[in-house]
């Protein structure tokens, strides 16, 4: 099996190489089919894995591939942990990439950098594998930053327009931010545990858990704590979570087909997955967990209600990302890690469905984007409008759809908490965040698929379904996003499924809680009419259906009548202004202070030139004394001489 788990990072690399480095010779037909024959030999071998370890009861491969450098006693290793965690995460990855691999022969078509964007996607998906795949923090971090540098070159991909380029310059400086705090936690770690292999350093967990550091004199710090809030700052700004989340909505200026897989299965799941993986850390620090619970509660409930908002389909879906990898911190806050996989999982497939549907409206409309010019599509598309319909219903936990199974089960968990924020700040705001997420979807759903056709004459006449190869990678992902929750909830969740790969503390164990309720996916859905989430959501959905199609004057009014609360919202609570003004603001008036300041005045001015003028002004007055005149010379020198004597006499 060791040539089947390198093999699967490998695949996709070798088609973003053919694609990248021999586009033009290949030709646009060989250079797509290079990279998807590439991610599916992945996805192939992904489900050979599965099989392997989760069906056939393989024990989990571990060990190292090659050691890349050994510097000052620290070994840099290529190696891989292949375990129940690892091959959920590879066959999700693998499998969306698949669909946006597919759908993006529809939807690049005529786009000029074709080869380069498969190319670039390619790379995406073996930086991603990469990441989930390792099993010591060197190449965790590799993954990290690889996926980080390309999504860099995707959202900035259309690079003539000028706000790609500041979407993709603020996508990369805000994940710089968080990377200094994933990068000091992880040589927290190595100063510590001296190790940067996974298995060692979890063997050490429970003697660093007793370990206090001081990093301001006289203020001691539990080193676990601190270490795991540096950790997750780095998710903060993969997963973007508050205050490191403004860049994912701007990662819009990308094509849709990266924006699905940005925001389904590749980097914002990136954060999700590290701390799953870091259990065996977190769970020893209740400061660390609480401060992962307050930060994913804030992001799930106030990122949804931006998202009301917004006139824009794709940013729309955007903010319900933000919400929803919310729902997962959250969960991974009150220790129901695989409740956050799980999540995780199901939310790859009907969120990418949901992308990649608008991105099929918006080849319709020839790249139309704003909503308010939309409607009434239904009957022009009706593919894209039932798969649209699972998409939004599975986003806002219809009973039986896989959105439903997995954010219920986050709710239940959150409820069943001991930590003191659970009750108090996490449960309202996953409860409020049902409503918020059912009103804002099929507020999106209902502007553009029903009421009054708002196209103009041109693009309503020739507004068609979207080509096969656009819209059956939709269908394809419509089947998982209906019913994979309700096949995988019982072993993924509640049981053995993550037995031995996830750590969970006894009194941390939300799940056992939960699970001694459960009594199938059925009886799930059975009691979920009992709780209050189920009518939450079925108010949203009735609200958007009232206001945006029978009384279209509501919102106006109160937009009108509470204009600081949409304004607040539309200014996305002030946050990118912050950043403009403060950091944006701040860095360029400290740039111009030492310009002014330092560089003309210190270094240019007294420095480089005041040492130029000094010299001027020595060589002005000792130019005084070359006269030519043999006489001057010869009285220069016997000034000398008598000067020479009179030394020698008085001493």
């Amino acid at each position: 099996m060791k040539t089947v788990y390198i093999l699967i990072p490998l695949a996709p690399l070798i088609g973003a190489i053919l694609a990248g480095f021999f586009g033009r010779r290949l030709g646009r037909v060989n250079a797509h089919r290079v990279t998807i024959a590439g991610v599916a030999v992945a996805f192939i071998l992904s489900l050979v894995s599965l099989k392997h370890i989760a069906f056939d009861g393989a024990p989990p491969f571990d060990e190292t591939i090659y050691t890349w450098m050994v510097s000052g006693g620290i070994t840099f290793e290529v190696g891989f942990l292949v375990d129940k965690l690892t091959v959920l995460m590879m066959c999700v990855v693998t499998s969306v990439s698949l669909m946006v691999h597919v759908y993006t022969i529809g939807y690049m078509h005529d786009d000029p950098g074709y080869q380069r964007f498969f190319a670039y996607i390619s790379l995406f998906t073996f930086s991603m594998l990469m990441l989930v795949m390792a099993n010591n923090f060197m190449q965790l971090f590799f993954g990290w930053e690889a996926v980080g540098l390309v999504s860099y070159l995707l959202i900035g991909f259309w690079y003539t327009r000028d706000t790609a380029i500041f979407a993709n310059l603020k996508a990369f400086l805000v994940n710089r931010v968080g990377d200094f705090g994933f990068l000091l936690g992880i040589a927290a770690i190595y100063m510590h545990a001296g190790s940067l292999n996974y298995a060692e350093v979890f063997a050490q967990a429970p003697a660093l858990a007793q370990t206090s550091v001081t990093v301001i004199p006289g203020v001691e710090w539990a080193l676990l704590s601190m270490t795991c809030i540096l950790l997750f700052i780095g998710a903060m700004g993969k997963s973007a979570q508050m205050p490191l989340h403004v860049w994912l909505p701007d990662s819009m200026e990308g094509p849709t087909p990266i924006s699905a897989l940005i925001h389904a299965a590749t980097m914002v799941t990136a954060g999700i997955f590290m701390v799953a993986r870091m259990s065996p850390l977190f769970e020893l620090s209740e400061t660390a967990l609480s401060f992962v619970l307050v930060i994913g509660s804030l992001t799930a409930f106030l990122m949804g209600l931006i998202g009301i908002v917004q006139h824009d389909i794709k940013r729309v879906v955007a903010y319900s990302t933000l919400s929803q990898l919310g729902y997962m911190t959250v969960a991974l806050g009150v220790s129901a890690y695989s409740a956050a996989i799980f999540h995780l999982m199901t939310h790859a497939f009907f969120k990418a469905l949901l992308f990649l549907a608008a991105g099929s409206v918006i080849i319709a409309l020839h790249h139309e984007q704003d909503m308010r010019k939309m409607g009434g599509l239904r009957k022009y598309m009706p593919v894209t409008y039932w798969v649209s319909l699972i998409g939004s219903l599975a986003l806002i936990g219809f009973p039986g759809t896989s959105g439903f199974y997995s954010k219920d089960t986050i709710i239940e968990a959150v409820h069943a908490s001991t930590l003191p924020a659970a009750s108090w700040l996490a449960y309202p705001a996953v409860l409020g965040g049902v409503f918020v997420t059912a009103f804002y979807s099929f507020r999106m759903f209902f502007l553009v698929f029903h009421g009054e056709t708002r196209m103009d004459a041109h693009t309503r006449e020739h507004c068609h379904e979207s080509p096969k190869v656009v819209t059956y990678p939709l269908i394809a992902l419509a089947v998982p996003s209906l019913v994979i929750g309700a096949m995988t909830i019982g072993p993924v969740v509640f049981g053995n499924y993550f037995a031995d790969v996830i750590t969970v503390a006894p009194e941390h164990d939300v799940i056992a809680e939960v699970g001694s309720h459960y009594h199938g996916p059925w009886a799930f859905v059975l009691h979920a009419l009992h709780a209050p989430a189920v009518y939450l959501a079925a108010l949203g959905v009735l609200m958007a259906w009232f206001i945006y199609l029978q009384r279209p004057s509501i919102a106006q009014s109160v937009q009108a009548s509470v204009p600081w609360l949409h304004r607040m919202l539309d200014n996305k609570f002030g946050f990118d202004d912050f950043n403009q003004k403060v950091f944006a603001g701040g860095a360029r008036a400290l740039g111009q202070l030492l310009w002014q300041r330092g560089d003309r005045q210190v270094i240019d001015g007294s420095l480089v030139n005041g040492s130029a003028n000094g010299i001027g002004v020595i060589a002005a007055v000792t130019r005084l004394l070359q006269t030519g005149y043999l006489y001057h010379y010869a009285f220069a020198m016997i000034l000398g001489v008598l000067a020479l004597l009179t030394w020698f006499v008085l001493v």
